[in-house]
Order: C-alpha cells, then sequence, then structure tokens
C-alpha cells in the first residue's frame, strides 16, 4: 500500500483554541488557521504526526483529540480526518495525529508493562559507565499501529519530541557548559528508550516509523563528539544489526555557510548571535518500507516545486519549523 505521511511541529497549535476546546474562528488565530489549512490540503496525507498539538486534560474534559477533529470539520470541511492522541504530557503541548479513515485504521497500543511504559520513570546509562540513571519522558512518545482496511498490521509508528537542548535560563557560561551536557544525557536517554521499543517491534517482525521532532540532527555537535554519540543515530540503531537499522526519508545534510542543509528550522545561536539552519524534524523507517519521495516542505529550498513555491507564505507564518513529508510504499 502506498502512504503519503507527513509530520509537523506546528508551534503551540494550543493557541488556536478557546479555553474549551473550540476553534477559534476570529482573528489572527482565524487567519493562521486558514493558512495551516492550506498547508494540510495540499500536503493531502493519509497521516499527518503532529508535534506541539493542542492540549490534553487529565480529567478528559478537553482532549487532542477531539480538538484536532473539531478543527478539521471547520477548516478543512472538503477531508473527513480523524484524530488521536496519547499519554498526555504534563506541560501543554501533545503529540498526536489526523489520518484518513477511508485510507487506514490507526490504534493507540501503547506498551503497558511497567519500567517500559513512555508515562513512566525508566533507567538508562546513558555515559557507558554501567551506572543506571533514572529519566522521564516530559512528553510520552505516541505509539501507533496502522493498519489497512483489511486490519493487516502495515507499520508501528512512533511520535516523538524529545529534549530541547535550548537553554532559556539566564546562565553563565560555566552553567551553560553544566546544562547543555545535562540536557544531552536526557536527549539520549529519551531516544534509547524510544530506540528500546523500536528493537522490540522489529524482533517481531513489524516495520517501524519514527517521526517528530527530535531535537537532534545528523553528525555529532561539539558536546555530542564527548559522549561519541548523537540522538539522531542512537535512533537510527546498532550497525551490528544492519536489518534493524532505520533510514532517514531525507538526504544526508550537508554543512554550509549557513548551517545544515536541508533544514526544518533556523535558530540564533545564543553565544554567536548568528542564525543557524537546521535539521531537526526527522521521518525514519524500517528497511521492509520503501521510501518513493522525501522531501522538507521548506519554500526556500524547494524553489522548482510549484505547490511548495505556492504556499510560501503560509509555511514561513505559520510555524518557527517545516513539515517533513514523504511517500512510502509498505
Amino acid at each position: 500500500m502506498q502512504l503519503k505521511i507527513g509530520v509537523y511541529n506546528i508551534a503551540w497549535m494550543r493557541d488556536l483554541f478557546e479555553s474549551n476546546g473550540t476553534p477559534k474562528t476570529s482573528g489572527k488565530e482565524e487567519t493562521r488557521s486558514k493558512q495551516l489549512a492550506d498547508i494540510i490540503r495540499a500536503m493531502n496525507p493519509d497521516f499527518l504526526g503532529i508535534a506541539e498539538g493542542p492540549d490534553t486534560l487529565v480529567s478528559g474534559a478537553k482532549t487532542s483529540t477531539q480538538q484536532l477533529e473539531d478543527w478539521s470539520a471547520h477548516y478543512l470541511p472538503d477531508f473527513t480526518f480523524k484524530g488521536i492522541h496519547g499519554f498526555p504530557s504534563a506541560g501543554q503541548q501533545e503529540l498526536c495525529a489526523l489520518y484518513k479513515p477511508d485510507k487506514i485504521k490507526v490504534l493507540f497500543t501503547p506498551e503497558t508493562r511497567d519500567g517500559e511504559r513512555f508515562n513512566q520513570p525508566f533507567l538508562m546509562d546513558t555515559t557507558n559507565r554501567m551506572i543506571k540513571e533514572q529519566y522521564q519522558h516530559y512528553r510520552p512518545p505516541l505509539e501507533l499501529s496502522l493498519l489497512g482496511a483489511d486490519d493487516r498490521m502495515l507499520t508501528r509508528v512512533i511520535i516523538a519530541h524529545t529534549k530541547s537542548k535550548g537553554i532559556f535560563d539566564k546562565v553563565d557560561y560555566a552553567r551553560f557548559e553544566q546544562l547543555s551536557q545535562r540536557d544531552r544525557l536526557r536527549l539520549f536517554g529519551e531516544c534509547m528508550h524510544i530506540r528500546e521499543r523500536c528493537d522490540s517491534y522489529l524482533s517481531k517482525g513489524q516495520e517501524v516509523i519514527v517521526m517528530g521532532d527530535i531535537n537532534d540532527g545528523f553528525e555529532l555537535d561539539f558536546y555530542e563528539n564527548r559522549f561519541s554519540k548523537s540522538a539522531v543515530e542512537i535512533l537510527l540503531g546498532d550497525l551490528w544489526k544492519p536489518e534493524w537499522v532505520l533510514r532517514s526519508v531525507l538526504t544526508k545534510p550537508k554543512l554550509t555557510a549557513h548551517g545544515w542543509t536541508p533544514y526544518s528550522g533556523r535558530y540564533k545561536d545564543r553565544i554567536t548571535g548568528d542564525l543557524f539552519n537546521v535539521l531537526i524534524d526527522h521521518i525514519m523507517v524500517s528497511r521492509g518500507i520503501k521510501v518513493l519521495k522525501g522531501q522538507v516542505w521548506n519554500p526556500y529550498l524547494e524553489k522548482n516545486d510549484p505547490l511548495i513555491q505556492s504556499l510560501k507564505n503560509q509555511l514561513i507564518l505559520v510555524s518557527d519549523h517545516y513539515p517533513i513529508y514523504t511517500e512510502i510504499e509498505v
């Protein structure tokens, strides 16, 4: 089966909703919602993973799923998208997804064993010292199963929004160094936990897609060189098990004078003050999934793509991230 898959960090999508969860239909929020709808309509995905989606209350009085479906019914009435979410996060940004129910079935299928659940603390040796330390996902990764209309398992999907390496406190340089290393270890721990789940699926002969805002890119940055690993490479897998190694739907980024290309975001470096292009949003798939197409919907890069160019204004204004898009056969 061929599927159109996307992942998009929509940057505080909850701002597009009233406090009771209904979509805002006036002002700058309505404008942004219409711009977002233009992008999704043009992408026409069978499945769209979302980072920073609308919040879910623990009481269930307001959920990401209901808000997504209400928003879609209002701003995308020509589609019949269904929404899905998983464990609520500790904050106000959720991991969730939209999908076409006439094409695929999507189920929330989390691991429920203690010590392995994504919504509980877990132990991980992130420094190779044979000492496990406790970590916890701030936003529990969303574990989904994609099934065909005939209930055939197509693939497992994990949507993640892992620990940011950004430091937003007022600190001196010594504290900056300390926090930088701490945040990378936490990022490693989260990605190692996700990779363990990938190995579990692959050991059962199931396909796997990992997608989301990983807050890390290919190659090692200065701090990661100290640990000889990066979060993305942890997710890709162990070279001693090549049949289990995931691959990106994108080409390997190249370092340029302005940062990495292709890139899904741009950030100002806290120390140099320079804007730097980064690829921190990813879709990675297992070997049994054939990648037919993969691209960042970045209007500054895809200058020869008329569809993306027709959405240049929307893509620039809706979010500080650009969506990742792929067409696969599974």
